[in-house]
C-alpha cells in the first residue's frame, strides 16, 4: 500500500531524492526487486557521491535477482568513489567479491571458474584489510577458501569471524560443513545441534543435520529429524496462514485456512515384513495419505504462502524418501515421493527421485527416461548426470555414459562421486589406466568433501 502511494506521488517528485529512495526501499520490501533496481539507478543519478545507493542496488542484484553483472557494476560504482565512500568502501569490495564468487559457481569452463575464484579471493582479502573487525567479510573470505578446498585456512579465518560474532548462524553452519569435510562428523554434529538450538526454524541447518546423522549414526536417526522437520514446517505454515488471514482475506477463504490448520504431517512408520507390522505401517501411510489429500485437493488455496515454503516441504519428503530407500523400505519411499510429486510433479528433484526409485526396482529404461526428463528441467544437475551415466553403463551404452559423466565433471570439477562413476565406466571398458586416474582424483576430492555442498551457505550482502 505504501509503495502504491509513493508511485502515485512520483509524478510530483522531479529530482526529489528522498521520495525516489523511499520508493526504492518500499519496492525492495514488497519483493518488486527488478523495479527497485531501476528506481535505484535514478537515485544514483540524483546523488552520484552517495555510496549507500549502489550498495543497496548491488545487494538486491546479488540476492533475490541473481543479476551478477549488474551487481558487479554497482559494486564497482562504490569502489570508484575511493576514500569518499568512507566505511562503505569495504562493503563495496565485499559486494564485488561475492559477485565474482557467484559467477565462479555458475561458470561452465574450468579456466573461467579458476580465474573468477582467484579474483573473488583477492577482492575479499582487500575488503578484510579495510575492515578487519567485520565478521561478515571474514565469514565470506572463509567460505571462498572452502569453495576452493583450502579447508584448514578456511577454519582459521572462520575462528576469527566466530570470535567477533559467536552466534552467527551462517558461521556456525559453515563450521559444521568444514568439520564434515575433515571427516570429524561428531564435532560437526555437535556444532549443528548447537546452531539448531539457537535457530530452530532454519531448515537449511536441519537438512545438514539429517545428512550428518545419516552418515554418522544411520538412516533411522536421520528419519527422526525428518519427522521433526515436518512438524516444524507445519508450524511455520500455520503461522504464515494466520498472518495471511489477518491481512484481510475474504470470508470465503477462511474455512479453507481453518481446514489446513487441522493437518498433521507425519512420515509413515517403517516396520518389519510380518503381517501385523505391515498392517500398522499401512495404517500410518493411509492416515498420512488422507491428510495430504486434503492439501492436494485444494492445492490452489494451499499455495498462497511463499513458494520457498512449498519447495522446502518437497525437499523434506524427498529426503525422507531417500532415507527409506537406504533402508530398503520401498513402500514408504514410494509414498514420500508421491507426496512430493503432488506438490511439484514436474520438478527436477521429484523426477530424479522417481528415477532412483525405478532404478532400485530394476526398471532401468524407466529410470533412464526419468533422468532424461529431470535433466531437461535442470541441465546443470550433477547428481542427475551421475545417475544417468551409471544407468547408461548398466544398459551397455558405455560411450554415452562416459560423455554424460564427463559433462558432470565439467559442470562441477569437485564432484568426487562423478569422478568415481567415470572411473567405474572406464574400468568396464577396459581402460584401466584412465580409470585409476579417475579413482585417485575421486579419493583426493572426497577427502575434502563436506556432507552437503558449501554453496548452501547464502552469499548475500
Amino acid at each position: 500500500f505504501f509503495s502504491q502511494c509513493l508511485e502515485r506521488a512520483m509524478k510530483f517528485a522531479f529530482d526529489e531524492f528522498h521520495l525516489w529512495y523511499q520508493l526504492a526501499l518500499s519496492m525492495v520490501a514488497c519483493g518488486k526487486s527488478a523495479y527497485a533496481v531501476s528506481v535505484l539507478k535514478e537515485c544514483a543519478k540524483l546523488r552520484p557521491a552517495d555510496p549507500t545507493v549502489p550498495l543497496l542496488a548491488a545487494k538486491v542484484c546479488i540476492g533475490s535477482l541473481h543479476w551478477l553483472e549488474e551487481g558487479e557494476h554497482f559494486a564497482k560504482m562504490v569502489i570508484d568513489l575511493g576514500e569518499d565512500a568512507g566505511e562503505s568502501l569495504a562493503k563495496g569490495y565485499l559486494a564485488l567479491g561475492l559477485t565474482y564468487s557467484l559467477q565462479a559457481t555458475d561458470a561452465i569452463l574450468k579456466g573461467t571458474r579458476d580465474e573468477l575464484n582467484k579474483k573473488a579471493l583477492q577482492t575479499l582479502e582487500r575488503a578484510r584489510d579495510l575492515a578487519p573487525e567485520d565478521h561478515q567479510i571474514i565469514l565470506y573470505l572463509s567460505l571462498q577458501l572452502a569453495l576452493v578446498r583450502q579447508i584448514s585456512d578456511a577454519i582459521d579465518y572462520l575462528q576469527e569471524a566466530l570470535q567477533l560474532c559467536k552466534d552467527d548462524m551462517n558461521s556456525l553452519h559453515l563450521l559444521a560443513l568444514l568439520f564434515s569435510a575433515q571427516k570429524h562428523y561428531q564435532h560437526a554434529l555437535d556444532v549443528t545441534n548447537m546452531a539448531v538450538v539457537e535457530y530452530p526454524e532454519s531448515f537449511s541447518l536441519l537438512f545438514t543435520k539429517v545428512k550428518l546423522e545419516w552418515i554418522h549414526k544411520g538412516p533411522e536417526e536421520a528419519l527422526v529429524t525428518c519427522r521433526r522437520m515436518l512438524q516444524m514446517w507445519q508450524m511455520v505454515y500455520n503461522v504464515s496462514q494466520h498472518s495471511g488471514s489477518e491481512k484481510g482475506s475474504s470470508a470465503t477463504e477462511t474455512p479453507a485456512i481453518k481446514k489446513h490448520n487441522g493437518l498433521h504431517l507425519t512420515l509413515p512408520d517403517a516396520h518389519d515384513t510380518d503381517s501385523g507390522s505391515q498392517r500398522a505401517s499401512s495404517l500410518a501411510a493411509s492416515r498420512l495419505e488422507q491428510a495430504m489429500s486434503e492439501v492436494t485437493v485444494q492445492s490452489s488455496t494451499m499455495k498462497q504462502g511463499p513458494v520457498q515454503l512449498w519447495t522446502t516441504l518437497e525437499q523434506i519428503w524427498l529426503q525422507a524418501a531417500e532415507l527409506f530407500m537406504e533402508q530398503q523400505h520401498l513402500k514408504e519411499a514410494g509414498f514420500c515421493i508421491q507426496e512430493a510429486a503432488s506438490l511439484f510433479p514436474t520438478s527436477h528433484a521429484v523426477l530424479y527421485m522417481r528415477g532412483r526409485f525405478a532404478e532400485m526396482k530394476g526398471n532401468l529404461e524407466e529410470a533412464k527416461q526419468l533422468y532424461d526428463e529431470a535433466l531437461t528441467v535442470n541441465p546443470a544437475g550433477v547428481e542427475i548426470m551421475n545417475s544417468l551415466g551409471l544407468v547408461l553403463s548398466r544398459l551397455g551404452r558405455r560411450e554415452l555414459a562416459q560423455k554424460v559423466l564427463r559433462d558432470a565433471i565439467r559442470v562441477q570439477t569437485t564432484s568426487h562421486i562423478a569422478w568415481n562413476s567415470l572411473g567405474e565406466v572406464l574400468q568396464a571398458q577396459g581402460k584401466n589406466e584412465a580409470a585409476i586416474e579417475c579413482f585417485l582424483t575421486a579419493l583426493d576430492l572426497e577427502s575434502t568433501s563436506p556432507v552437503v555442498p558449501f554453496t548452501v551457505i547464502p552469499r548475500e550482502l
